[in-house]
């Protein structure tokens, strides 16, 4: 087994690689640099988590540990896709050169050109820079590339997502002819390999794993999501998010949040912040400072959920990252790899789990196809959860079925007595229809009561019983009695 004892580095970088705990070397770094120290051309294409970093600043610190720094013309140059892999590698460069007497600048966005101008004119023999800082010192006179002796180029494939492969373009033409080209990406797209064949001269292809696949050690799952309704989707879809991160329990002992969007990471971090989650957002708009300071937290376990765009999918060297969950199904397929490579790294054990909604499912079948495996499908969270609060409601009315019977008893006993009473009322109307007029004229039978008092006094007895043999029949042909006694009462008078 090949140690790092045995690939002719400097005894001072050997020392600062034996104080960091490495002895054995991961395949590209065994593969990679050999090949540099000799001087040749590197083409090294590996996945994320495999430890290119230290593949090229290993040989780069043994080669400059001869040689002496000029005013504004450095002697390598580093370049990176982001800041934070930029700072990264600068924190690499610091951890093994610690023996060895180099000077180091820093040329990212987000810091005063002044600090980086003093650095720059002591001269330096390590340049570390993102393409547009890079050119921006380069325009303002501050900068000379004609003295770069090895040019690296880190994750090349994200280089070309975010459109700097112009600029990169320009910054190989700005260096020497002669100089030594160390280039390294997880993936080779065409116009990758077009940049490698133009300049790149006969370079050692190193390619430890197929191209973007993702490590064995990470345990992979989709769930696919459906919302309810459009307006809801989005709300729903957090639901789900949460879910999961709460069904993993101690498991998840931190983890990354990736969202496509900008605007999402800081809706989603706002959502898990209000639920109780300890999360933090970083994406390219934040400050530098603020991004440092959520980096840092999320590093030392301060900070337990990191909900970040793309621009955290590289170089985030944070080797406990238990879970990696993607809110949204990446629409570039290489960033999959990108993205749950942040978990599992050094053989450690990792899980990947990412929410797809119906309007993704063409994004999952390029990722599937991409790793030539297909992606477990997981059982949503928020469903199994709805089915247990079914299951237990069903317990709940079968425990009380003679309740609901007696109820139901009770109330049809109370509706036929209903009915029956009814049908005896309209049953007791029928033979009163002809006692229906009669009453109507209630009220002149009391008059009549009173006449028949004062016909009493006149001594006549004779309209009582009249008026009982006339039995009122109704209203057609026959004259109501009532009308009659008006008339019996005027020729009595």
């Amino acid at each position: 087994m090949t140690k790092f004892s045995d690939l002719n580095l400097n005894p001072k970088v050997l020392k600062a690689v034996e104080e960091t705990g490495y002895e054995t070397p991961t395949p590209i770094q065994a593969g990679a640099i050999p090949p540099a120290l000799e001087g040749r051309d590197v083409l090294g294409i590996a996945q994320t988590g495999t430890g290119k970093t230290a593949s090229f600043t290993l040989p780069m610190i043994t080669m400059l540990a001869r040689g002496r720094a000029r005013a504004r013309m450095p002697r390598s140059l580093v370049l990176c896709p982001t800041r934070e892999l930029a700072a990264q590698v600068a924190e690499n460069f610091d951890t093994y050169a610690k023996h060895v007497k180099l000077t180091k600048a820093l040329l990212i966005g987000g810091v005063s050109f002044k600090e980086q101008d003093v650095l720059i004119d002591k001269g330096v023999d390590v340049l570390i820079a993102t393409p547009g800082r890079l050119l921006d010192h380069f325009e303002r006179g501050k900068l000379l590339l004609t003295g770069v002796q090895v040019m690296v180029v880190d994750e090349a494939d994200r280089m070309l997502d975010m459109g700097f492969i112009p600029d990169i373009e320009r910054i190989f033409s700005l260096t020497p002819f002669t100089r030594q080209t160390l280039f390294f990406s997880a993936t080779m797209a065409p116009e990758i390999e077009r940049i490698t064949n133009t300049f790149l001269s006969n370079p050692a292809r190193i390619e430890v794993a197929r191209q973007a696949t993702a490590s064995e050690t990470i345990e992979q799952g989709v769930v696919l999501f459906k919302g309810s309704r459009r307006e809801r989707e989005a709300t729903e879809k957090r639901a789900v998010l949460r879910a999961l991160i709460e069904a993993e329990g101690e498991k998840c002992t931190n983890a990354i949040v990736f969202c496509n969007r900008k605007v999402d990471v800081d809706i989603v971090a706002k959502s898990l912040k209000k639920y109780g989650l300890d999360a933090a957002p970083i994406h390219g708009d934040l400050d530098q400072s603020q991004r440092t300071r959520t980096l840092d937290g999320f590093r030392n376990g301060e900070l337990k959920i990191l909900v970040a765009s793309d621009v955290a999918a590289r170089g985030l060297d944070v080797p406990s990252v238990s879970h990696v969950f993607n809110f949204d199904v990446p629409s570039h397929a290489e960033d999959y790899v990108h993205r749950i490579g942040r978990t599992g790294r050094a053989g450690r054990d990792g899980k990947a789990m990412m929410i797809c909604s119906s309007r993704d499912e063409k994004n999952l079948d390029a990722i599937e196809k991409l790793i030539q495996k297909t992606i477990p499908r997981l059982d949503n969270p928020l469903k199994k959860a709805e089915a247990t609060e079914d299951a237990k409601a069903e317990e709940t009315t079968e425990k009380k079925p003679t309740r609901t019977r007696s109820r139901s008893r009770s109330r049809s006993s109370s509706g036929s007595a209903t009915e029956t009473a009814k049908v005896a009322a309209v049953e007791e109307s029928k033979p009163a229809a002809v006692e229906v007029v009669e009453s109507a004229p209630a009220a002149s039978k009391k008059n009549d009561r009173s006449d028949d008092r004062s016909r009493s006094s006149r001594g006549s007895d004779k309209r009582p019983s009249k008026r009982s043999d006339n039995k009122v029949v109704g209203m057609g042909d026959h004259m109501p009695s009532f009308i009659a006694l008006s008339f019996d009462e005027r020729r009595a008078g």
